[in-house]
C-alpha cells in the first residue's frame, strides 16, 4: 500500500527486520509500506538498471554504496518497462541529479511508481547484520503506517518466505514478441522469458540474430514452432526448485540437441534439468563487481550479479548426465559458488552471472559470441548432413 508525496524526505520511516532489527530514518519515494527479503547490492552506479530488473521482484534492495541517486533517471536504461524492487533503502540520496541525460530525479521516479524506500540509515550496518545473519523478510513502513514495534514485526513476519516462491510467470512477458536482427539476419533464437532483462536480446541482436521472446508458459511445441537455430533461457525472480514446467521444457531441449545457452535463472534450470539440485545462499551475490574465473580458458572476469540461489554441482570432477558429461564452467572467487555449466557432449551451457549488464562491467559478453558459435558450428554440420 502507497500515497503518492511530494517532499518525503521529512516523513519518518522505519525498516524493520523479521529478527526484530530495527532501522529508523526517513522515507525515499512514495509514503506507505512495503515487505519483501531484504538483501545488499554492492554496485556503486547502474541503480536504474537494477531498480528495473525482474529478478528483483518482492526484494527491497540494500545500497551498500552510500550516495545514490546523483546521476537521476531517464528513458533509456531501464531494463523493463517497470521498476520492480519491492522497496528501495539508502544512506545519503542526491539533493540534485547531475547528468546531461537524466529527465527526473530518481525519488520522484520512486514516488511515481509507488515504491516505498527509506533514507538516512545506516546502510553498512544493515549490510553487516544481513551478512552475518542473511537475507531475511523485512518491511518499510512510513507516514500513516507506522505503528508500535510489535505490530510491525508481527506484519513483516507474517509474509510469505523467498524460498519455495513461484515468480517467474508474474514478471514475464504475457505475449510473444520478437527482437529483430541487427543489420543481417544470422539465426533466429527462442528466448523463454523467466524476466528477460531487455539488454538481453539486444546484445543478440547485434549479432545478427532475431530473437523469439516467449512467455515463461511456453512448452517445447512453442519453442520450435518458430524454428530457431538456438533456445536461450533468462533470469528471472523466485526459488528454481519450483521451476517444474521450464525444467520439463529445457529437458526437452536438451533431448533434440538444439544450441541451448542459459543466464540466471536459466542457470539453475539447466543444472535442475541435468539432474542436480540448487539450494539458497544465506545472502547471495548482487552487485557489479564479483570476480568470477571462466575454467575453461583460466581467465577472471568481473561480472554483475543477482541471485540468491546457486546450483549444487560437483567443482571436482565431470558429471554424468542423461544428456552426456557435464562440468562446472566458472566459479565464484569470493566463496566458490557454481556460476555456470557446460555439458561437453552437445552444444549447451549457462551462467549464473549477467554477460548482459548494460552498466558494466562488460568482461563476460564474449559468452553472446560462444552463443553465436555453438549455432554456427551446428548449421555448418546440419548443413555437411
Amino acid at each position: 500500500m502507497t500515497t503518492s508525496t511530494r517532499g518525503t524526505a521529512k516523513i519518518p520511516a522505519v525498516l524493520v527486520l523479521e529478527d526484530g532489527r530495527t532501522f529508523s530514518g526517513r522515507a525515499y519515494g512514495a509514503v506507505g509500506e512495503t515487505f519483501g527479503e531484504a538483501v545488499f547490492s554492492t554496485g556503486m552506479s547502474g541503480y536504474q538498471e537494477t531498480l528495473t530488473d525482474p529478478s528483483y521482484h518482492r526484494q527491497v534492495v540494500v545500497m551498500t554504496s552510500p550516495h545514490v541517486g546523483n546521476t537521476g533517471v531517464n528513458d533509456e536504461d531501464p531494463e523493463s518497462g517497470r521498476i520492480w524492487v519491492s522497496g528501495y533503502v539508502v544512506r545519503d540520496p542526491a539533493r540534485v541529479s547531475s547528468n546531461w541525460r537524466a529527465t527526473r530525479t530518481l525519488d520522484e521516479e520512486l514516488e511515481r511508481q509507488g515504491v516505498v524506500g527509506i533514507s538516512g540509515i545506516d546502510t553498512r550496518a544493515l549490510t553487516r547484520h544481513l551478512r552475518e545473519r542473511g537475507a531475511m523478510r523485512v518491511g518499510i513502513f512510513s507516514g500513516d503506517t507506522v505503528a508500535d514495534a510489535a505490530t510491525l514485526l508481527a506484519r513483516v513476519q507474517a509474509q510469505p518466505q523467498m524460498k519455495g516462491a513461484n515468480l517467474a510467470a508474474e514478471v514475464a512477458t504475457k505475449e510473444a514478441y520478437v527482437v529483430p536482427a541487427i543489420g543481417e539476419k544470422r539465426f533466429t533464437v527462442a528466448a523463454v522469458d523467466l524476466g528477460i532483462k531487455g539488454m538481453t536480446p539486444q546484445r543478440m541482436a547485434e549479432r545478427g540474430i532475431e530473437v523469439h521472446v516467449l512467455p515463461a508458459t511456453a512448452t517445447a511445441e512453442d519453442i520450435y514452432a518458430v524454428n530457431p537455430d538456438g533456445v536461450f533461457f533468462s533470469n528471472g525472480p523466485g526459488d528454481p526448485a519450483t521451476a517444474d514446467g521450464p525444467v520439463a521444457v529445457m529437458r526437452a531441449v536438451l533431448e533434440r540437441g538444439t544450441p541451448l545457452f542459459g543466464i540466471c535463472f536459466g542457470n539453475q534450470i539447466l543444472g535442475r534439468a541435468l539432474g542436480f539440485g540448487t539450494y539458497k545462499l544465506k545472502y547471495g551475490h548482487r552487485g557489479i563487481n564479483q570476480p568470477v574465473q571462466d575454467r575453461t580458458t583460466g581467465k577472471v572476469e568481473i561480472t554483475a550479479h543477482n541471485h540468491g540461489f546457486a546450483v549444487d554441482a560437483p567443482l571436482d570432477k565431470v558429471s554424468d548426465t542423461p544428456y552426456g558429461r557435464a562440468e562446472v564452467s566458472h566459479v565464484c572467487l569470493n566463496d566458490q559458488v557454481v556460476e555456470g555449466l557446460q555439458l561437453l557432449d552437445q552444444p549447451a551451457f549457462s551462467v549464473q552471472y549477467h554477460p548482459e549488464a548494460a552498466a558494466g562491467p562488460h568482461d563476460a559478453a564474449y559468452l553472446f559470441d560462444r552463443f553465436t558459435s555453438l549455432m554456427e558450428t551446428a548449421q555448418m554440420e546440419a548443413e555437411r548432413a
